[in-house]
């Protein structure tokens, strides 16, 4: 429901200004989740039956031939980049886990926002400006619905595999 009027003009510099501060404001808050919070296992980030292991995503959306190209986004507060991976160590591998999990929580919580342009927009712009964070969201959550599982069956492996300690003992 609209409650403020403004000019076009100021309408169209307020969603404009709302988006450049929500984007980046989420995602700076999105560093400072707690570790729990990122679990993989918790129910948000769990993989469903019917994305078949991430598979859906691969047929569906083609994600291997363009997530590649994402951003990480990650790396703008000084995280985890999420470009490749570059060890097959346990620790790096479930950190490389839980930054899927705090970048697929980021950009759903990026979209709830959108529902504050109701507040100075007509109807049919709220309504695009939730298709806008919907849209600009999904293609990040449907790469770490894709990269999870995946990244699973690799941590899998790694934990399988005997270790050795400090002192070169295996275990």
């Amino acid at each position: 429901m609209r409650v403020i009027h403004l000019p076009l003009f100021w309408t169209i510099i307020v969603d404009c200004i709302a988006w450049a501060i929500i984007q980046p404001g989420v995602a700076y808050l999105s560093m400072r989740f707690p570790p729990s919070l990122l679990d993989h296992q918790r129910w948000l980030y769990r993989t469903r039956s019917w994305e078949r292991g991430g598979d859906l995503y691969r047929d569906l959306f083609a994600v291997r031939k363009w997530k590649w190209r994402l951003p990480s986004g990650g790396t703008l507060f000084q995280g985890f980049s999420m470009v490749r991976i570059h060890s097959r160590e346990q620790d790096y591998l479930r950190a490389w886990m839980a930054e899927t999990c705090r970048a697929e929580l980021c950009h759903w919580l990026a979209i709830l926002p959108g529902f504050f342009f109701f507040l100075w927009n007509p109807f049919w712009v709220g309504v695009a400006m939730i298709a806008y964070a919907v849209a600009f969201n999904a293609v990040p959550i449907i790469t770490q619905r894709y990269n999870r599982p995946r990244l699973l069956s690799i941590l899998s492996k790694a934990e399988s595999r005997p270790r050795h300690d400090a002192r070169g003992r295996w275990s």
